[in-house]
């Protein structure tokens, strides 16, 4: 190696240590190979006028190797690090580098501001959430190709996020991460970010692949995943994309001395294994996209995405011992949850320029999220006593959330007064949202309901809707050559949340080509989702029961409930951008969300006034052998105002070793802290969230640090990835040996901490050729795992870990990849 290579890679060493990789040089060029692609088999006989005139789905290559952007700004030609907010872009080799076989999963690994929750509990267990700088996930709005996507109907994280799981993985070209409150260019839920999928729209070749892998450690948990996409003409001016893949997981249970079911003893017929609740669901899913793109004049193209995903889970429940219900299942049973999810959206639109100068966008989406919730392996004894049997297996409830959304929206570059280039983009958007609960099957609610999980009665259940109106205006100036401006503004019309308008402004100032500041104020809106007003759910244990009641339910007023409100935001950021030197980029972003009003699960009211408020509900629950100190009910609230502050740093590296290859090093770090500034108040004067309802707000890493390293040599590659998951602390409910007087208290909880983590994955991959290539890796090698909570808090014996944990319980996860392209 040269001496110039050497103190290059001296430099790096030294410097990645705080920092992380905006584009990766080696990301960038897949996604240009691919944008040359696209635009090569997308319309090619359109005439050039229309071919300048790009829209969202599409990003031209700049001369500077560089990928382009089209979140965060209506402006054309920039690029990531050009952006005046933070955005990182994450081609599908890197998403595909993670091993990780769900989207949401390899999101988390490579984006620290990013994290999913490692457990569920209950039908959340079901859903897959993200989290960015740990606001909600209802917070993070997802866009796909620029355009909303709907979310679900299932409550997960007491949120109802869009499942990214739910998005065939293989149709995704890259991911536009902005880190930056955007409602007022994107409407609600634009708070915490935005993540925008873009996916393929190459109009030749074809791509499989299949994986397979286990948690090695725990010797369960076998998953695989085959899927494949590919493109091909339509006429001389379009192009078909279809994806499929299938994914199958098996559970993961917790196998460990200290799992031993508190309530077994010596001569006991069943196992103190036999609790398998802290374990992971077993799924199946198959997911199906159809993309397609084709000029229809020599100014206007239409286009279109069609995605469709079918998932089967079951998630398992306390274990209840043979003594329970001895007739019918005399070695003991555990209940399993279940869904049968059935989600899809279809993308149907209209393009093109020199409409007065204005190019163009018209379209309108419908997607739709069904989830049917049972339980199986299960006995309702008090409906059993009066009918003379029971159902092992019912339909608990059904909830169906679906969108249909249309939008216009235009855009036109010029000069004002011949000085100042400027970027107009103004439109238009309607939408209407509808959720609709349909009541379970008679055994799974009445008479307290069947074991495990109870269904929702028809008391509960029914049908809304409502509509939303919003317009927007968003001017990019660029006063100076150096200096970039963008003002946007946005009104929108709810008709159960009224008005809101929302401003942004951002500017970005380049000091030379290596040294540049940018920063944001803006604010934000988020209505409370129709889920959020009327969702309600009962789990059943062993010894107890807890339900969520619609906050917008006469039933949960009868224990402090109000109708919600939006929540409103103020964001400030600011950072700085450097290039040291060539190939060698940093940034350094701070950033403070004010949220007022948040929507929270409000805190928990427990004994009689807790069961006359389920009973209230439609569910009657029988308290024969149940501690009434242990039913709980609770409902989603404007709970409180919260601070969250942070830090992101990034940067990257690309060491050229000539003969020895290439290397991409990067850092990604996010700080962040919340803190509740204030607590409202219940129709009761009561405060609607205690010290332990605050934690859980606080419940996720103060810090997470990814560090990657990428070496190329031949047909040889190899990926080693540090990630270091910080502390979080939480409160959480336990049960003193004597006298047992904090059992149930909503007043005195038990402290808890999972202290800083670090993990290693390996991959190793080889290219045999143009077509194949295998790839083998282990994700956290050295089975790092959430620390195990005091046996004071944990319930029955076998949930040792806390359930906000971002580190996965399920340790070491070891597979292999074949790639093949034709």
């Amino acid at each position: 190696m040269s001496q110039k290579n050497i103190a290059r890679w001296l430099v790096a060493s030294v410097s990645m240590v705080p920092l992380v990789g905006m584009n990766a040089y080696s990301a960038d060029k897949t996604i240009l190979k691919n944008q040359a692609a696209h635009l090569t088999h997308y319309r090619p006989s359109v005439n050039k006028k229309v071919l300048a005139s790009r829209d969202v789905h599409e990003r031209e290559a700049s001369g500077s190797g560089e990928a382009l952007i089209v979140t965060g700004t209506h402006a054309t030609n920039r690029r990531a690090r050009d952006s005046s907010s933070p955005i990182t872009v994450f081609s599908a080799q890197q998403l595909r580098n993670t091993g990780e076989l769900n989207l949401a999963s390899a999101l988390a690994r490579v984006d620290p501001s990013i994290t999913v929750s490692a457990l569920g509990n209950d039908t959340a267990a079901l859903t897959s959430s993200i989290r960015m700088r740990g606001l909600a996930p209802n917070e993070v709005l997802v866009l796909v190709d620029g355009k909303r996507r709907n979310i679900t109907g299932n409550m997960a994280g007491g949120s109802t996020p869009v499942d990214l799981n739910m998005i065939p993985a293989d149709a995704i070209d890259h991911i536009e991460v902005l880190r930056d409150g955007a409602a007022a260019m994107y409407g609600s839920d634009a708070i915490a970010g935005v993540i925008n999928i873009i996916t393929k729209k190459s109009a030749h070749g074809m791509h499989t692949y299949a994986q397979t892998g286990a948690n090695a450690y725990n010797g369960d948990g076998w998953q695989y995943q085959v899927g494949a996409d590919g493109g091909v003409k339509w006429g001389n001016d379009g192009f078909l994309h279809v994806t499929g893949q299938v994914y199958h997981t098996d559970h993961s249970v917790v196998a460990n001395r200290k799992t031993y079911d508190h309530r077994w003893s010596a001569g006991d017929s069943w196992s103190p294994n036999s609790n398998k609740i802290e374990s992971t669901p077993e799924e199946t899913r198959e997911n199906l996209a159809i993309e397609w793109g084709k000029g229809i004049t020599e100014n206007i193209q239409t286009y279109g995405l069609i995605t469709y995903a079918h998932r089967h889970a079951e998630a398992y429940e306390n274990y209840r011992t043979p003594s329970t219900i001895p007739s019918i299942y005399p070695y003991g049973f555990s209940p399993l949850e279940t869904i049968e999810q059935n989600n899809f959206q279809a993308n149907l639109g209209l393009k093109g320029g020199n409409f007065l100068g204005f190019n163009w966008d018209l379209s309108t989406l419908y997607g739709e999220d069904d989830d049917d919730i049972g339980v199986k392996n299960t006995y309702n004894a008090s409906y059993a006593k009066i009918y003379g049997w029971s159902p092992t297996t019912v339909r608990a409830e059904t909830y169906r959330m679906s969108q249909w959304t249309s939008n216009l929206d235009l855009r036109r570059n010029f000069n004002i007064a011949n000085l100042v280039p400027m970027t107009l983009a103004f439109g238009g958007e309607h939408r209407l949202e509808m959720y609709h609960i349909r009541a379970g099957n008679e055994p799974s609610y009445l008479y307290g309901g069947t074991s495990g999980y109870a269904g929702i009665s028809p008391v509960s259940a029914g049908s809304w809707q409502r509509n939303v109106w919003a317009g927007y205006i968003d001017g990019d100036f660029h006063p100076l050559k150096k200096w970039d401006l963008d003002f946007a503004g946005r009104f929108e019309h709810y008709t159960d949340a009224g008005n809101t308008e929302t401003g942004k402004m951002t500017t970005r100032y380049d000091f030379t080509k290596r040294i540049a500041v940018r920063g944001t104020i803006s604010n934000g809106f988020r209505a409370p989702t129709l889920a959020e007003e009327h969702y309600s759910a009962l789990s059943v244990s062993p010894t107890g029961a807890s339900g969520t009641l619609g906050a917008n339910s006469a039933a949960a007023r009868t224990i402090g409930a109000s109708n919600l409100k939006p929540e409103r935001s103020t964001s400030a950021e600011g950072g700085i951008i450097l290039e040291p030197v060539n190939r060698f980029h940093i940034s350094a972003d701070v950033y403070q969300i004010n949220i007022r009003d948040r929507i929270l699960s409000a805190s928990s009211i427990r004994g009689q006034t807790a069961l006359e408020a389920i009973s209230n509900a439609g569910v009657s629950i029988d308290p024969t052998g149940l501690d009434l100190q242990n039913i709980s009910a609770s409902y989603y609230a404007n709970a409180a105002s919260t601070r969250t502050q942070g830090i992101d740093i990034q940067g990257d590296y690309h060491l050229p070793l000539h003969r020895y290859g290439t290397v991409d090093l990067s850092m990604l770090l996010n700080l962040n802290r919340t803190v509740v500034s204030h607590v409202n108040t219940n129709i009761f004067n009561t405060l609607m969230a205690n010290a332990q309802t605050i934690s859980s707000i606080q419940g996720y890493p103060r810090s997470k640090i990814v560090l990657n390293a990428h070496w190329n040599l031949g047909s040889w590659d190899f990926n080693v990835r540090e990630t270091r998951y910080g502390s979080s602390k939480s409160l959480m409910t336990y049960e003193d040996l004597a006298p047992k007087s904090v059992r149930y208290s909503n007043t005195t909880w038990l402290s808890f901490e999972n202290t800083p983590i670090w993990t290693t994955d390996l991959q190793v991959g080889y290219r045999f050729n143009s077509r194949w290539r295998a790839t083998l890796g282990a994700n956290n090698i050295f089975n790092m795992r959430p620390r195990v909570v005091s046996p004071l808090t944990n319930y029955l014996g076998p949930k040792i870990y806390d359930s906000g944990s971002a580190l996965a319980m399920t340790g070491g996860y070891y597979f292999m990849r074949i790639d093949a392209n034709f």
